[in-house]
C-alpha cells in the first residue's frame, strides 16, 4: 500500500482531527513510498526501531512518537540518532497518541477494558462520545472483593500491580485511563466508580484515594499502554491486508 494511502486509512480509524494532544499524530518522519511490513509498538525508542530494521519494517505505528510540546527542538543526541537510524533505513514512523488511547475497539482503553471483562461501557470525560473519551467507565458482571480483582487485573496487563485498597467494598463498577492518568482519580469518583485504575502514581494519589475512598490501581504506564499497538497490529493486518506485527519492548514503568 502506498504510504499516502496508509496514513489516509489510519487517519480514517483514529480520527485525530478530534483531539487536542501533546505532539503531532500522524506521520512523523518519511520513508519508503510503499508500506508492505509493518511493526507496532508502545515507544519509538531506539531499541523498537533496531528491532523494526531487522525485521526489514518499512513502518513504525507507535503510541509514543517524537516531537512533543515542551521538548528541545534540537535534534542532537539521542533524537539524532533515533531519526537518524529511521531516515538512513527508509522506515516511516507514525504517531498516534491520545487517538490510539481513545478508539472504541483498537485503543488502549477499550482493550484494558475487554481484557478485563467490562460492559455497559461509558465516557470517563462525561459529555464527550465514547470514541473521544481519554477512558472509560464500565461494569463486571458481579461485584469482586479486592484480592480477586487485583488478580483479574494483573491477568489482564501480565505484571504485579500496585493497588490500594481504601476499605472493605467490593468492586463492580470500574473507571479506568491508561497510562499516566492518576490525575482523573476525581472524575472516577465522580461517577461513582468503585476503583480507578491508571498506569502510574504520584505520592498525592494515594492520599486522594484513601480521602475519597475509592479503592486505586497503577498497573504501569508501558503496559496498560500495549493494547493501542496490539489493536493496530490487528487492524492494520486484518483491515488493510499488510503484514504487521506488534513488538513489546519491555518497560517496568
Amino acid at each position: 500500500m502506498q504510504r499516502v494511502e496508509f496514513e489516509k486509512r489510519l487517519k480514517m480509524l483514529l480520527n485525530p482531527q478530534l483531539f487536542r494532544d501533546y505532539a503531532p499524530n500522524g506521520l512523523q518522519v518519511e520513508g519508503k513510498d510503499t508500506i508492505s511490513k509493518v511493526v507496532t509498538g508502545v515507544t519509538a525508542s531506539q531499541a523498537l526501531i533496531d528491532k523494526a530494521v531487522e525485521m526489514k519494517a518499512d513502518a513504525l505505528v507507535v503510541h509514543h512518537g517524537y516531537f512533543w510540546k515542551g521538548e528541545a527542538p534540537e535534534i542532537t543526541g539521542m533524537k539524532y540518532r533515533r531519526i537518524s537510524a529511521l531516515i538512513k533505513n527508509d522506515i516511516n514512523l507514525f504517531g498516534y497518541h491520545l487517538p490510539m488511547d481513545a478508539h472504541p475497539i483498537y485503543g488502549n482503553n477499550a482493550g484494558l477494558a475487554a481484557s478485563l471483562g467490562l460492559n455497559e461501557l461509558e465516557s470517563l470525560e462525561q459529555g464527550k462520545p465514547l470514541a473521544e473519551s481519554i477512558g472509560l467507565v464500565g461494569k463486571l458482571p458481579d461485584s469482586e472483593c479486592c484480592a480477586v480483582f487485583k488478580e483479574r487485573i494483573e491477568k489482564a496487563v501480565g505484571r504485579d500491580v500496585l493497588f490500594e485498597k481504601t476499605s472493605d467494598a467490593l468492586v463492580q463498577r470500574v473507571a479506568l485511563c491508561t497510562g499516566g492518568a492518576q490525575g482523573y482519580i476525581t472524575k472516577a469518583v465522580e461517577l461513582g466508580a468503585d476503583v480507578f485504575i491508571t498506569g502510574e502514581v504520584s505520592e498525592k494519589t494515594i492520599h486522594e484515594a484513601r480521602e475519597l475512598g475509592i479503592h486505586f490501581v497503577a498497573a504501569g504506564h508501558h503496559a496498560t499502554e500495549r493494547f493501542g499497538p496490539i489493536g493496530m497490529a490487528k487492524f492494520i493486518s486484518e483491515e488493510l491486508g499488510i503484514n504487521a506485527e506488534f513488538v513489546d519492548i519491555d518497560n517496568p514503568a
